[in-house]
This record gives C-alpha cells, sequence and structure tokens, in this order.
C-alpha cells in the first residue's frame, strides 16, 4: 500500500529515568511492532520495526517489570505479534487483543491462558474496529465469565454519545490516552466532565497515557495535562493506570523521550503511594497479575 504513511520510530536511546518506580510496575499500554508478522490491508501507518527486545531495553531505563500489549490496528485481528511477546515474558504480560464475533468460546479460554484480559475497540484507526457497534454488548456478555474487559479508543467528541453504551455494558470498560480528550480545554471540555462522571460510577477505567496526543505538542512539557490526571485520581484513585503508548504510532513529527512520559507521574501523582497504587495496584487488579 504505496499510500499508506510510514511513522516514526521511537526514540532508540531511552535515558534513565530520574523517577524510582515501586516494584512491580506495569506499562499498560505497548505495541510490538515486528517485520515477521504480515500487516493488514486495512492499516492506516506503516510501523517501522519495534520489537519486544527493543521494548524490555525500554522499560529497563524506567524501572518497569511488567507490561500489557494491546494490539495495534494494523495488525487487524492477527494477534499473533503482541501474543508470541507475550509468551515470551511469562507472567510478567498480559494482551488486550482484537476479535472477531466469530470467535469460538474454546479460542476465547486458550487467549485467556495465554494473558488476554479484554478486546479492544478502536473507533479512531483505520481497521481498529473488528465488530460492529451493534454486536458490542453480544461480545461483553461472551467475555465476561472470563473476567475481561472492553477496551475503547475513540474522539473526544464521541464519549457523550458512547457513554450510554458504556453504563450498559455487562463488563468494565478501559478508555485510552485521557479520552483523548484535547488538554486546550481540559476540565472544562464537555466530554471530561462525562468522563468524570463514568469513572465515579465504578465500571470505567482510564489510562494516563499518551499526553503527547492531547494537542499540546508532541515533545514536553504538558503542563496543561496535568489537572485533568489530578482530577481523574482524585474521581476514581483505584481505577487509574499508567501507560507508555510505545512505541507511539502514528506520529510523523517528532517522539518523546519515554522518560519525559513516565516522569509525568511526579506531575500527576505528587505522592509516592498514589503512584504506587496506580503503577501496581490498579493494574494488578485489572489485568490480573
Amino acid at each position: 500500500m504505496s499510500d499508506v504513511p510510514t511513522c516514526l520510530p521511537p526514540i532508540r536511546d531511552t535515558r534513565e529515568s530520574t523517577l524510582d518506580l515501586p516494584s512491580g510496575a506495569v506499562d499498560c499500554h505497548t505495541h510490538v511492532f515486528d517485520s515477521r508478522y504480515p500487516l493488514s490491508a486495512d492499516r492506516g501507518y506503516d510501523p517501522p520495526d519495534s520489537t519486544l527486545d527493543d521494548m524490555r531495553a525500554m522499560h529497563a531505563k524506567l524501572g518497569i517489570e511488567r507490561v500489557v500489549f494491546t494490539q495495534p490496528s494494523v495488525y487487524g485481528t492477527d494477534n499473533s505479534a503482541i501474543l508470541d511477546a507475550a509468551d515470551q515474558l511469562g507472567d510478567l504480560a498480559r494482551a488486550v487483543v482484537a476479535l472477531p464475533m466469530s470467535v469460538t468460546d474454546h479460542e476465547l479460554e486458550a487467549l485467556d491462558r495465554r494473558g488476554a484480559r479484554g478486546v479492544r475497540l478502536n473507533l479512531d484507526n483505520a481497521g481498529g474496529m473488528p465488530i460492529g457497534m451493534d454486536d458490542i454488548p453480544s461480545m461483553a456478555d461472551r467475555i465476561r465469565e472470563l473476567g475481561w474487559h472492553l477496551e475503547f479508543l475513540f474522539a473526544a467528541g464521541e464519549l457523550g454519545e458512547l457513554a450510554p453504551l458504556f453504563r450498559s455494558l455487562s463488563v468494565p470498560v478501559s478508555i485510552g490516552h485521557f479520552a483523548y480528550i484535547p488538554a486546550t480545554a481540559g476540565v472544562d471540555h464537555p466530554s471530561f466532565g462525562v468522563l468524570l462522571e463514568l469513572v465515579r460510577e465504578g465500571d470505567t477505567w482510564v489510562k494516563l497515557s499518551a499526553p503527547n496526543r492531547l494537542g499540546v505538542g508532541d515533545l514536553p512539557p504538558w503542563p496543561a495535562v496535568v489537572p485533568m490526571a489530578g482530577a481523574l485520581i482524585e474521581a476514581a484513585p483505584e481505577r487509574v493506570v499508567w501507560a507508555s503508548d510505545w512505541p507511539h504510532p502514528n506520529k510523523f513529527t517528532a517522539q518523546p523521550n519515554d522518560a519525559d512520559l513516565i516522569e509525568q507521574l511526579a506531575l500527576w501523582a505528587p505522592d509516592e503511594s498514589m503512584r504506587r497504587r496506580i503503577l501496581v495496584e490498579n493494574p494488578t487488579a485489572l489485568y490480573r497479575f
């Protein structure tokens, strides 16, 4: 697909982070891109190789010990890249997969044994939605007994329309990247009020991740994101997790150093015990480590 743009690779020489992380810290949203695995014809970008070894080297510089692989849209419903990576890490890894409605109960159980803990529904990237909107409640019902959740990515303006669906589902919902709410409006954005309502109600989790995707520049500092993170942590301290979004796909201008991203937690959650909750306790509960 010659018309598919190639996004930037991540910064390869991650610097040592100045933030001391607690033992068992989890990065709750990374991808693996490896040319050994075929890309979907419906993809919206071409990713440079960013392998498991690359990710482990980055995590070693940050002090991250565990990871949740999230299925990227460019692989469609072929979860081989992230599941093979999870297999290599064993109990240090979990996965959120993309699935068609044709998946069998036997296949779901096998995925659970390999560390899958949720289904990703990506409304924002080409190739990210393998099922129809009308099928989402049925998918939720099918994964409920496994203790899985549904993870969503969507444009901020869609949250108001999606909220009734989220409230109706039989499983928890996880929302990526601050729900893509523009930090220029931040806590005053209408969708942010909806997001706070959802997390206070008890079945919605939020990933504190990707400040470089919130309309305030690809590189730090990102001061406008601080009050958003603070409000979410205050609203539901037991249902927020942190993620790097490595290797930051679908970016074409500049990439942050991953140490810059983990160090945002010192601003978002100055209290060390709260950082432990965000990095260790909450992801352990959501992903059943």
